[in-house]
């Protein structure tokens, strides 16, 4: 049950960032169109999820795994920060998608986004969808309980301009087989919505 529900979770914070990058490449146009809607179209919340779902318009995502560090810039990919309800719960997080499609992230904790506070990491997943080569996915490792899964620090939250600023630490796997070999994965957010 505890993996269909985090599945679940990982699934709908990825469709927000699926929705929300559709909604940012059909405000790109229409801004071009109109230049008056390019002001407005980084501020709006987003219209299709809850309204404490933020598309953030300025700020970076950095995602470390292994060698590589994989960013997300707010000017042009989606980064979403959500506020969800799942089964009578509460879970925050942020989910990003770059431009071309061909990366993706998403982590989230349970409760309510609280400045300078760590929480449990409750869902994670990190999809590589490279042209060249076969698609990786990542997902919460089942080597450890759900309370060692890692933890997202929020040290900002909707303050100023500030959407939200903090960092997380978790482990993937390539698979979800109980001794699957794990990977630790940092990362790092500071987003804007102004």
């Amino acid at each position: 049950m505890l993996r269909l529900s985090t599945r679940f979770l990982c699934f709908a914070l990825l469709l927000v960032a699926i929705l929300s990058s559709c909604q940012k490449e059909e405000s790109v146009k229409a801004a071009k169109d109109n230049e008056t809607a390019i002001a407005a179209d980084s501020t709006q919340k987003l219209s299709t999820t809850s309204p404490r779902n933020y598309l953030a318009s300025k700020g970076i995502l950095k995602v470390k795994m292994q060698d590589s560090t994989y960013s997300f810039d707010a000017t042009k990919d989606s980064i979403v920060f959500v506020n969800i309800s799942l089964d009578g719960k509460e879970y925050y997080g942020i989910t990003a998608i770059n431009k071309e499609h061909t990366v993706s992230f998403a982590i989230s904790s349970p409760g309510a986004p609280i400045s300078e506070m760590a929480a449990n990491v409750s869902g994670c997943q990190f999809l590589l969808h490279p042209s060249d080569k076969t698609d990786l996915e990542y997902t919460l490792t089942r080597n450890a309980t759900s309370q060692d899964y890692g933890t997202m620090s929020i040290d900002k939250y909707n303050q100023d301009s500030v959407m939200a600023k903090g960092s997380f630490h978790t482990y993937l796997a390539r698979d979800t087989k109980k001794d699957s070999p794990f990977y630790i994965v940092d990362g790092s957010f500071e987003l804007k919505v102004k």
